[in-house]
C-alpha cells in the first residue's frame, strides 16, 4: 500500500508540474528554456520539485492594506463647508 501511494504521489506531482509548465508564459520561466524544463520535470519527484521551487517565477504578492507600495493614495477625507476655502470665498 505504501509503495502504491508513493507511486501515485509521484505521478500526480509530475502531471501537475507538466500542466503548470505548459500554462506558464515563456517570460516567467527561469534559468532554462521550457523544453529543458519539460525533460527535467519527467524525472520523478526531483524534477517537479525543481520546477516548482527554482524554474517557476512566482507572482508578486499583492500589497497589504495600509501599505504604501501600490502608488495609490486614498482620497482626501470629506470636509465640512466651513473648512473649504472655495466655499468660504463664495460667501
Amino acid at each position: 500500500m505504501g509503495k502504491a501511494l508513493v507511486l501515485v504521489l509521484g505521478v500526480v506531482l509530475v502531471v501537475y508540474a507538466i500542466f503548470d509548465l505548459i500554462a506558464t508564459p515563456r517570460p516567467q520561466v527561469k534559468l532554462l528554456p521550457k523544453i529543458a524544463w519539460f525533460v527535467i520535470v519527467l524525472v520523478p519527484f526531483v524534477g517537479p520539485l525543481l520546477w516548482l521551487f527554482v524554474g517557476h517565477a512566482r507572482p508578486s504578492a499583492p500589497p497589504r492594506p495600509g501599505s504604501t507600495g501600490g502608488g495609490w493614495t486614498p482620497p482626501p477625507a470629506p470636509r465640512g463647508p466651513d473648512d473649504d476655502p472655495d466655499y468660504l470665498r463664495g460667501l
